[in-house]
């Protein structure tokens, strides 16, 4: 093995514990996240991203910081996967100005331009415009950036989705949207809502489409790595099917889900297709890392979701004055 050959294999092996590391971030967030919300300590609602760490974390890990990405309801896991902080992500979760958003924007509603997050969206298929607005400026001003428009198969229901594919391969704009299939619209499967082949919708329009297993972060890396290069060429918009599953119910007041999907299906899941267990194998199989490096890692961040946890609720509120200040109607 030459000298440089070596250095690529270091930079790899660099990368999976990365992509470890954050996903082993989201999934612990997101727990602390049911545990707040459980203690009544978090105002509102969230949606957890439990179960769909390598899609996030898949698609970021080939994006530069200044590439836009725009999220979802369900988009603790894209914020951080784009290099948001835990700290303030608790922040904002609390409504403490330490936020991103000065506490004003909650789960559904965080962004962090400095790391390329246009923001989350509670409207069903909301940023899809955003995105693609940021993609038409990126070409517009040949900065070469990328966008990425996360959103569920909910999404596949709305028009605007299909104005904007339209648009995006008219002007061949660079985003790559990127539908988490999780299977059900909250509390409805998908195949009960969402006629015909999922990726037609997008080669109707001529759009380049393909479907990846969601679970596989090694899988959703490699694809996603060739999309964002391909649209970065100036080759066009791609559309990209991510087979997932949350773990959780639609949100964290979503208990009792037996009586529209089973303990057994989601037992399968969480067993055999978890995306850490499946990722953390292949790792320590392929001698990339060992069972008690992966352990410090965990235990390092559960660390520090503690005392993101706790910075953030003796975090103070924005004062009543700044009531009015950065809010638009």
């Amino acid at each position: 093995m030459t000298a440089s050959t070596q250095a690529d294999a270091g930079a790899q092996r660099a990368k999976w514990i990365e992509m470890f590391h954050d996903m082993m971030a989201i999934r612990l967030f997101e727990e602390h996240v049911n545990d707040i919300y459980t203690r009544a300590l978090m105002p509102g609602l969230a949606h957890l991203y439990i179960g769909e760490e390598a899609v996030a974390v898949g698609v970021c890990s080939v994006l530069n910081k200044n590439d836009y990405i725009t999220s979802t309801h369900r988009g603790h896991g894209h914020c951080l996967a784009k290099g948001a902080t835990p700290d303030r992500m608790f922040a904002e979760l609390l409504g403490k100005e330490a936020g991103y958003c000065k506490g004003k924007g909650g789960s559904m509603h965080i962004a962090d331009p400095a790391t390329g997050n246009l923001g989350a969206n509670a409207i069903v298929g909301g940023s899809v415009g955003i995105a693609t607005g940021a993609a038409f400026s990126a070409k517009h001003l040949g900065t070469h950036q990328v966008a990425v428009c996360f959103f569920g198969e909910g999404a596949l229901g709305q028009g605007s989705l299909y104005e904007v594919m339209n648009l995006a391969s008219l002007w061949k704009l660079p985003v790559i949207y990127v539908c988490e299939n999780n299977m059900y619209n909250e509390y409805t499967h998908f195949s009960e809502t969402t006629a015909g082949d999922i990726n037609t919708r997008a080669t109707a329009f001529g759009i380049h489409a393909e479907t990846v297993d969601g679970q596989d972060v090694r899988a959703v890396h490699a694809v996603s790595e060739r999309l964002v290069a391909r649209a970065r060429a100036g080759e066009g918009p791609a559309f990209l099917q991510c087979i997932t599953y949350r773990y959780h119910g639609h949100h964290v007041g979503d208990i009792n889900r037996e009586y529209y999907r089973s303990k057994v299906e989601e037992k399968e899941w969480m067993s055999d297709r978890d995306p850490l267990k499946l990722f953390s194998d292949w790792l320590i199989q392929n001698k990339h890392s060992d069972t008690e490096a992966l352990t410090m890692i965990e235990a390092d961040l559960r660390a520090e979701m503690k005392a993101a946890v706790e910075f953030a609720l003796a975090s103070p509120y924005p004062d009543p004055i700044e009531v009015e200040q950065d809010v638009y109607a």
